[in-house]
């Protein structure tokens, strides 16, 4: 099975736990993924919600092999609502530990499901979306349960089992997420394949402050249905040597377009694609191996226009994955010709901040913005351009390496801070500086080298060129110091299309004199002019 889940739940406030519970197992051809609503604010209901989750992973794992999934879940539902209920009597004398509950179980090409309470259980497909839940709560009082566990000494759990297809995505949720997200909104958000972090944010921006609730979410992306580990399994070869004029499954190689040789121009059916093949030493590092796995699986799922396409060939013989070939020089290229002018560089500042924002709905960052992995169309007097090369696409705050392009990582990268949207917007910065000056802002930085970093060059000096503006925006999105910078690449882009309302940018410390000379000669002027005064008044009273 290739599959890609995502999770993630907000408080319904800062700084406080929450009553939701939810987490996402694999092992062998098997997938559980199981969420928990804790009824209440209290103490044991969050207690109920997390145990719930935690013990329905591990009885499903050690179930009798004997026991088909559906009435595994089922039992064991039932099995926790004894135990909560008759630990709530003992304990609080009434039901307290009390809690939805909603589980996805994928083995193969089937879904096992169960559920009490109002947390979802959803499915869609080719831009549809089937509930396969029920909601136990009261026809006119939709805040109260009917059904929960720990509720009642016996329960009646809704069982279910459906077929699942490649492309499908399977998806549960608290009820703080699906009180606030019409049907027809989340069938288009999981079309689009958005994270659960996405989808979560989405609908804690939907809520009011009377409708504010925990919330929470688990996505599971089925690209292939079959066996978990079927894609690293599959007896795939890994040329070690490529020549020109080689055909692989009727593709004829044709130039390489990468030092290295792992990167070629190739030919089917009178048709022009590019061919990325595993690198060597994946044939004997389990590490390079799924390293280039996750690669291809950033590649093949991302569907937009900021990238280009990339698929995997039905029947390969050898590890690789095709994506279409465009015939365009890169940034890098460009700009060993000349700079960019103001309106080019703008189109390409909303074009990097756009692109990575579409990247984050997958819960991903590039990793490695630069001019090298940006190509520049033309069309008519405009340009206009795509982000290639995913190799260091990873889950955001998922790094803390130095994975990437020294000269382009943020100073906190070299010191173990994760990947995030303040490290992307750094190099989406340092991109734009480049561009407009033809110098990087704090010179070539090699691969090993842990730099000291100290204010750039001010743009408009290497470029009269650029207007004060967007000085402004490329210098805050350069700022040495995070909490400066950009948090967030809907700021940068928003400021790229509003220049009337992007505020002049100066570093922590910056000196009055830098800030503001006029300001700075103004208030010398008064004081010596106070002084001047203040002098002579002294002066005339000792006559």
């Amino acid at each position: 099975m290739k599959i890609h889940p995502s999770i993630y739940g907000m408080a319904r406030e800062k700084d406080t736990p929450s009553s939701d519970a939810f987490a996402v197992k694999s092992w062998g051809d098997t997938v559980i993924a199981v969420l928990a609503d804790g009824a209440g604010t209290g103490e044991p209901a969050r207690e109920a919600a997390q145990r719930a989750v935690s013990s329905l992973v591990s009885h499903y794992h050690a179930r009798p092999k004997s026991w088909e999934p559906a009435r595994a879940l089922e039992e064991f539902t039932k099995l926790l609502n004894r135990m909560f209920y008759q630990e709530s009597m003992a304990r609080f004398e009434r039901p307290e530990m009390v809690s939805t509950l909603a589980v996805a179980v994928i083995e193969g090409d089937r879904l096992y499901g169960v559920n009490v309470g109002d947390s979802r259980i959803c499915l869609g497909r080719q831009g549809g979306m089937l509930v396969l839940s029920e909601d136990h709560v009261d026809e006119e009082r939709r805040n109260v349960l009917t059904k929960a566990l720990g509720m009642a000494p016996e329960l009646d759990p809704h069982v279910f089992e459906t077929e699942v297809r490649d492309g499908d995505v399977a998806f549960l949720c608290s009820d703080g997420v699906s009180n606030h997200y019409e049907v027809a909104g989340l069938a288009t958000a999981l079309e689009g394949r958005s994270s659960a972090r996405s989808i979560v944010k989405t609908a804690r921006a939907a809520a009011s402050d009377e409708t504010l609730d925990d919330m929470s979410a688990i996505v599971i992306d089925i690209a292939e249905t079959g066996k978990l580990r079927a894609m690293s399994e599959r007896s795939l070869t890994i040329p070690t040597a490529l020549a020109k004029g080689e055909v692989l499954d009727g593709y004829e190689l044709l130039r390489p377009l990468q030092i290295g040789g792992r990167v070629w121009l190739a030919e089917k059916d009178g048709i022009q694609v590019v061919l990325k093949f595993a690198p060597v030493e994946a044939l004997e590092s389990e590490q390079h191996l799924n390293a280039y796995l996750r690669e291809v699986w950033n590649a093949t799922r991302i569907k937009n226009d900021f990238f280009v396409r990339a698929e995997e060939p039905a029947g390969a013989t050898a590890r690789y994955y095709v994506m279409e070939f465009v015939n365009a020089p890169s940034l890098a290229t460009l700009l060993t010709t000349r700079r960019l002018h103001v309106d080019e560089a703008l189109a390409l500042g909303s074009f990097l901040s756009r692109s990575a924002a579409a990247l984050l709905k997958l819960d991903i960052v590039h990793g490695d913005i630069k001019p090298e992995n940006v190509l520049v169309l033309r069309e008519g007097d405009a340009l206009s351009f795509k982000l290639v090369d995913l190799g260091s696409a990873a889950e955001i705050f998922s790094v803390t390496s130095r994975a990437g392009t020294a000269s382009y990582l943020a100073p906190e990268r070299f010191h173990g801070a994760p990947v995030s949207e303040r490290t992307e917007i750094f190099a989406m910065g340092v991109t734009l500086f480049q561009a407009l000056t033809g110098r990087l802002p704090y010179g070539r930085i090699e691969r090993f080298q842990t730099p000291s970093f100290s204010a750039p060059k001010s743009p408009t000096r290497l470029n009269a060129n650029i207007p004060p503006w967007l000085e402004a925006i490329v210098l805050r999105a350069i700022s040495i110091d995070p909490e400066c910078r950009y948090q967030h690449y809907s700021e940068l882009t928003f400021d790229l299309a509003h220049p009337n309302k992007v505020e002049p940018f100066h570093e922590r410390g910056t000196s009055l004199l830098e800030r503001n000379p006029l300001g700075f000669y103004r208030t010398g002027f008064f004081l010596l002019l106070f002084t001047v005064l203040w002098l002579l008044l002294q002066l005339l009273s000792r006559r």
